[in-house]
């Protein structure tokens, strides 16, 4: 009777999906707030040529909008090839509790499409589609939180529905002392 009675208190509410806590993510991006330097590694060709990469040296600023149901990211990076500005802005939308995440480089001048996602395995990641020499791809953003000092962000992209993914972009972000 013990075994029955634990067992309908589950079923009946206790591990019912209607009592079940909804995360509110409006937050989540409350890491990034400041001035970070980030060392920068550009990957052109990903499939082609994995080991011709472009390293370069930058600042990123990120500053809430809305209360945190957006933010705005700078970057500026100087290497090699030059100065190299883009900025994301992040909007988190209430009702499906995801973050679009809207990039623009500003040799381009106009945003991409936009990435779509979230927490996932402890991490932030979104899903987005570009044309790349011709080719949709799908393409993955990941950022790891190390510590309130330290994060990264990863751009990956897939040329076979997702099955393999190919590092294109790194950013190793640490907090400016």
């Amino acid at each position: 009777m013990r075994v029955a009675t634990g067992l309908m208190l589950a079923v009946i509410g206790l591990g019912s999906p209607a009592t079940a806590q909804v995360r509110d993510g409006s937050h989540d991006f409350d890491f990034s707030r400041g001035r970070w330097t980030t060392e920068l590694t550009i990957i052109n060709d990903p499939f082609n040529q994995p080991n011709s990469a472009v390293h370069m040296h930058g600042t990123k600023e990120a500053r809430p909008l809305w209360g945190g149901k957006g933010w705005i990211e700078e970057i500026e990076a100087d290497g090699p090839a030059g100065h190299w500005e883009a900025a994301n802005v992040f909007l988190y939308d209430p009702k499906a509790r995801q973050w679009s995440e809207n990039y623009v480089d500003s040799s381009v001048g106009r945003m991409e499409r936009p990435g779509i996602g979230g927490w996932h395995d402890g991490k932030l990641e979104f899903y987005s589609q570009a044309d790349v020499g011709g080719k949709t791809m799908l393409v993955r953003g990941t950022w790891t939180i190390e510590s309130a000092d330290h994060h990264s962000y990863e751009v990956a992209r897939s040329d076979d529905g997702g099955r393999t993914w190919h590092r294109s972009f790194y950013a190793d972000v640490r907090r400016e002392r």
